[in-house]
C-alpha cells in the first residue's frame, strides 16, 4: 500500500508474520473507506452495490452498508444511473436532492466507470454542498428577487419578456401594465415605514391572485409594479382585467390596527400595437401611467401617440429647468400682505420666477412641481433664498427694513431634516434670519411629531416664523391647527373667491378664525381679488390680514413700489354700480375699518 507521497505505506506488525500483517492492513483500509465523509460506492453492471461506506449509505437512505439493504429512491436513481453509464463508458457530475429525515441535502456526485480485476466496475463519490447551494440560493433571490414581497425584479420580468419577443410568433400578443400606488409617500410618513411595508405586500398579494402560470408580476421599485399579461386575445380582454384589479386594489387594507385605503394608477402597453422592445413596452406602459397620474390618478389608461408627445413635451421641459438651474435664470416677483384695516404693509411673499433662453418669464406653477419631482427643488430654494439676499437693499428702500420677508419651501423638503438644517444655516448667514417667515403647506404636516420636535425648534432658536399655506385644501385640515406651533395661517383663496356670496364658506371661515385665534395664530387671507372680497372681510370678520392681486400683484424688483388702492381709488372703482349697492358696501367697509 502506497502512502499520499508515493511511498509505501508500512503496517508494523510481529516480525515474520506476514498473514497478521496483510490482515491488518485489509482491516485499516476497511475501516478508513467506511469512515471517509465523502460518500462513496462501487456498482457493477447490473446495478448492485458492491460497496458503500457509511457517509453514502446516510445519503443514500440504506438501513446499512451491505447490498441487500433495503432500497430507497435515491437508492433506486443511483443504481439506474449507475447501469446506464456504465452501458455507455461515460463519466458524469451531478447534483443530487436527496431526503434524510425532514433535511434536505445537495449532493455534488462524481459517477467514473473502472475496470478492476476483468470487471467493469462504476465508482462514485458524493460531497455534501448544502450549505453552499443554500447560499447560491440567497444570492440568487437577492440578485432577482424582491426580499420584501417575494416578488420577481426587474432583470427577471425583463427576461421573461425578451424571451416572448424573440418567439415572435403570430397572435402571440402581449401585455405590460405599469402600476404605482398613489401618495404612498404620505401612507408611509403618516403610518410608518414598517406599515408602509405592509402595505406593498398586502397590495403584491392582491395584484397576484388570479394570475395565470404564464402571467409574471413584478416588483420593479419602492412602489412600482410591473405586471406581464401573457398571452391576451384583445384589448378589450386587458381593459377588463385591469378595471377588475382596480376594484381590488380599492378595498381598505386592515395593517396593525388602522384601516388605510390606497388607489393605484395603471398605465398599459400592448405588444405588438405599442412597441416591439422590451425598454419601448416598458416606456410606454410607463408614459401611460403618469398621463393617469396626471389626470387625478387612482384610474387605467392605454398607451397612445398623443401621451408620447406630451411625454417629449415634459421631457424639453425637464431639460430646460435642469439648464435654467445651472445657469440660474430665476428671478423674484414680491407680493405684498397688506393689513386690511389700515392699508399697512405687514410683509411680502418672494414668488419664484424661471426666465427662459428667450427672456420670457414663467410663473412657478409651470415648472415647481416638476422642479420637486425631479429632486431639484433644494437648489432651487436656495437660489430664491439668495435673490432675496442680492435684493434686499431696494427691498428695504421701499417696504421699510422690518417688514417681513415670506419664503416657500415645499412639503417635501419640509419634511427632509437635512434640507432644513442647511437652510436653517442659509438663513442664518443673511445676519438677518428674524425677518423671514417659512410658508410650508399642510402636507408637510403629516409627519406632525418629526416637524414639531425635529426640524421647528432649529428656526425657532434663530427667530425664523412658521406660516402654514393654503390651509383648508392639505391633508392635516383643521387638525394641524391643533399638533403644529405655527405662528401664521393662510387661508386658501378657494375660500375666499366670491365669499360675500358664498353662506358655507363664510361658515368655514368663521370657524378657522376661531381656531386660530384661540391658538394665537395671525389669519391671513389670499386671493383678495375684487372690492367685495375685501369690504365682506372688513364687516363680517376680525381678519386683520389680506394679500391679493385687489391690493398688488406681484412684481420685480426695478417695479417695486407700494401698490395699495388708496381710498379714493377704491371708492372710484364703484362708481358705475347702483347707488344702493354702494352705500351698504361702504356701511360694512367704514363700520369695520381700524
Amino acid at each position: 500500500m502506497q502512502s499520499p507521497t508515493g511511498h509505501d505505506l508500512q503496517i508494523a506488525a510481529p516480525e515474520g508474520d506476514s498473514e497478521f500483517a496483510l490482515a491488518t492492513e485489509l482491516k485499516i483500509l476497511r475501516d478508513v473507506f467506511r469512515l471517509l465523509p465523502t460518500g462513496v460506492t462501487v456498482q457493477d453492471e447490473q446495478g448492485r452495490f458492491l460497496l458503500v461506506n457509511d457517509a453514502a449509505a446516510a445519503q443514500l437512505g440504506m438501513a446499512g452498508t451491505e447490498p441487500e439493504a433495503p432500497a430507497s429512491k435515491e437508492l433506486e436513481q443511483r443504481r439506474t444511473t449507475g447501469i446506464e453509464l456504465l452501458r455507455s463508458g461515460s463519466q458524469a457530475i451531478e447534483e443530487e436532492c436527496v431526503s434524510s429525515g425532514q433535511a434536505r441535502q445537495v449532493l455534488l456526485t462524481t459517477h467514473r466507470p473502472v475496470r478492476i480485476a476483468g470487471r467493469n466496475l462504476l465508482l462514485s463519490s458524493s460531497a455534501d454542498i448544502s450549505e453552499q447551494k443554500t447560499l447560491e440560493d440567497h444570492l440568487f433571490r437577492s440578485a432577482y428577487y424582491d426580499e420584501l414581497t417575494g416578488l420577481p425584479n426587474r432583470g427577471v420580468i425583463e427576461h421573461r419578456a425578451n424571451a416572448l419577443l424573440q418567439r415572435d410568433q403570430p397572435h402571440g400578443g402581449f401585455a405590460l401594465a405599469f402600476l404605482d400606488i398613489d401618495n404612498f409617500k404620505h401612507i408611509n410618513d403618516y403610518y410608518g415605514h414598517p406599515n408602509g411595508d405592509a402595505l406593498l405586500v398586502e397590495v403584491a398579494k392582491r395584484l397576484g391572485m388570479d394570475l395565470r402560470e404564464s402571467d409574471m408580476l413584478s416588483r420593479i421599485s419602492g412602489d412600482e409594479f410591473l405586471l406581464l399579461l401573457n398571452p391576451i386575445r384583445s384589448e378589450q380582454e386587458v381593459a377588463e382585467y385591469i378595471q377588475f384589479t382596480l376594484q381590488r386594489l380599492r378595498a381598505p387594507y386592515f395593517i396593525d390596527g388602522s384601516e388605510i385605503f390606497a388607489s393605484t394608477s395603471i398605465g398599459v402597453s400592448l405588444y405588438p400595437e405599442h412597441g416591439r422592445s422590451y425598454e419601448v413596452l416598458r416606456q410606454n406602459a410607463d408614459i401611460a401611467m403618469y398621463s393617469v397620474k396626471n389626470d387625478g390618478k387612482g384610474s387605467a389608461a392605454f398607451f397612445d401617440a398623443g401621451m408620447e408627445r406630451e411625454a417629449l413635451a415634459r421631457m424639453k421641459v425637464e431639460q430646460s429647468l435642469r439648464l435654467a438651474i445651472l445657469e440660474k435664470r430665476f428671478c423674484c416677483a414680491f407680493q405684498t400682505k397688506v393689513d386690511i384695516r389700515t392699508q399697512d404693509i405687514k410683509g411680502i411673499e418672494a414668488l419664484v420666477r424661471l426666465r427662459d433662453e428667450g427672456g420670457v418669464i414663467h410663473a412657478p406653477g409651470t415648472f415647481v412641481n416638476l422642479a420637486v419631482e425631479l429632486g431639484l427643488i433644494d437648489e432651487l430654494t436656495h437660489l430664491v433664498l439668495a435673490e432675496i439676499v442680492k435684493s434686499i437693499d431696494p427691498i428695504n428702500q421701499t417696504f421699510g427694513p422690518d417688514t417681513s420677508i415670506s419664503i416657500n419651501v415645499a412639503a417635501k423638503q419640509a419634511c427632509n431634516p437635512e434640507f432644513m438644517r442647511s437652510f436653517a444655516q442659509a438663513l442664518a448667514a443673511t445676519g438677518y434670519p428674524e425677518r423671514f417667515m417659512i410658508e410650508v403647506t399642510e402636507d408637510a404636516f403629516v409627519t406632525k411629531t418629526q416637524f414639531q420636535q425635529d426640524i421647528l425648534p432649529l428656526f425657532r432658536i434663530l427667530g425664523v416664523r412658521i406660516s402654514i399655506d393654503d390651509f383648508g385644501t392639505g391633508y392635516s385640515s383643521l387638525s394641524a391647527l391643533a399638533d403644529i406651533t405655527a405662528d401664521e395661517i393662510k387661508i386658501d383663496r378657494s375660500f375666499i373667491t366670491d365669499i360675500h356670496k358664498r353662506p358655507r364658506s363664510q361658515g368655514i371661515l368663521r370657524a378657522i378664525e376661531s381656531l386660530s385665534e384661540a391658538l394665537g395664530m395671525t389669519v391671513i387671507a389670499e386671493g383678495i381679488e375684487t372690492f367685495e372680497e375685501l369690504a365682506y372681510l372688513q364687516a363680517a370678520t376680525k381678519i386683520r390680514y389680506a394679500q391679493g392681486f385687489y391690493f398688488s400683484r406681484p412684481i420685480f424688483l426695478d417695479e417695486l413700489r407700494p401698490a395699495i388702492p388708496v381710498a379714493s381709488e377704491a371708492r372710484a372703482s364703484l362708481a358705475s354700480r347702483p347707488p344702493q349697492e354702494n352705500r351698504q358696501a361702504y356701511a360694512r367697509s367704514d363700520r369695520y375699518r381700524r
